[in-house]
């Protein structure tokens, strides 16, 4: 079970809030041997994966070909666990390249789904629906949980790991970017914090409203607490430079076997990996709205 759900739902706000506190590090006492924050990442990682994987019978990865969910799977493949890789996006989707070069790479069961401007339109109403909410950013990535459920389900298969999670404990986030400025690498542990508090709001109740009401069940392995606390007790000086961020897991991916190619690719987000963001901006032209957010509103 994640440490977001009790008794099938999602904690309250307050409780999440409690619990990162109770965990939160002092910059002053991180961790600066590189070597052994790795050794314990590595064996936290692959625990993560394996414990919430064992015994499941067959279940699905949403995949985008980034080092997340490339590393998942890639450990699950290890293991020979039965699972399928699933991606979705727009003609020209980024992550659909990828997903494809990886998944042939490593012999990995991938479903992919090309969606049309008209089924994107669709899923984005299904996604506001159930959010209540026309954010930009909530939708968008929002939309591409729920079409990428849809076509998990339609494979008969409704539990589904995510890499929900690195972002915010490896600062993998322009906002750890912007915090290193200066080689403020203080700033950028606490943003983390700051980051890891705002889930709930931010990306925990968006993918559990979505969860409960197409009845999947999301497991995130990084959301692990145990990984968590080693991975906020690394000095961020391991984590991000002027040129790359989540350096220490894409150094764990390669040295599990992930090929540099694939371990250090630069992903966009969700929203724009899929080519979801350029397809809103169509829809809105189509519909003769300004702006993304005006025809996102007018759908609420």
């Amino acid at each position: 079970m994640e440490i977001f759900i009790k008794e099938n739902s999602l904690i309250e706000k307050e409780e999440w809030e409690k619990l990162i506190a109770s965990i939160e590090t002092k910059y002053e006492d991180l961790d600066t041997n590189k070597e052994r924050a790795k050794r314990k990442l590595k064996n936290l990682i692959e625990k993560a994966v394996t414990t919430r994987a064992n015994n499941l019978g067959k279940f699905g990865i949403l995949f985008s070909g980034g080092v997340d969910s490339t590393l998942i799977a890639f450990l699950c493949k290890k293991h020979n666990y039965d699972f399928t890789c699933f991606t979705i996006g727009l003609e020209n989707s980024q992550d659909i390249e990828y997903a494809r070069i990886i998944a042939e790479k490593y012999n990995f069961d991938l479903k992919y789904k090309i969606l049309t401007l008209e089924e994107l339109e669709n899923t984005i109403k299904e996604t506001i629906k159930i959010l209540k909410s026309a954010e930009i950013v909530w939708v968008s990535v929002g939309s591409v949980v729920y079409a990428t459920a849809q076509l998990a389900l339609q494979n008969n298969i409704k539990i589904l790991f995510g890499g929900l999670g690195t972002e915010e404990t490896f600062a993998g986030y322009q906002r750890h970017e912007e915090a290193l400025q200066q080689n403020n690498f203080e700033a950028v542990h606490k943003e983390s914090w700051n980051g890891l508090k705002n889930m709930w709001a931010r990306d925990l109740l968006r993918d559990s409203k979505i969860a409960k009401h197409l009845n999947i069940e999301l497991k995130t392995p990084y959301m692990d607490l145990e990984l968590i606390k080693a991975a906020m007790q690394v000095n961020p000086m391991y984590k991000i430079d002027k040129t790359d961020k989540k350096l220490i897991l894409r150094e764990i991916a390669e040295e599990f076997g992930l090929e540099k190619e694939f371990a250090w690719r630069k992903k966009k987000a969700a929203q724009y990996g899929s080519n979801f963001v350029k397809g809103i901006d169509k829809l809105a032209k189509k519909h003769n709205f300004s702006t993304k957010k005006g025809y996102l509103q007018s759908l609420l």
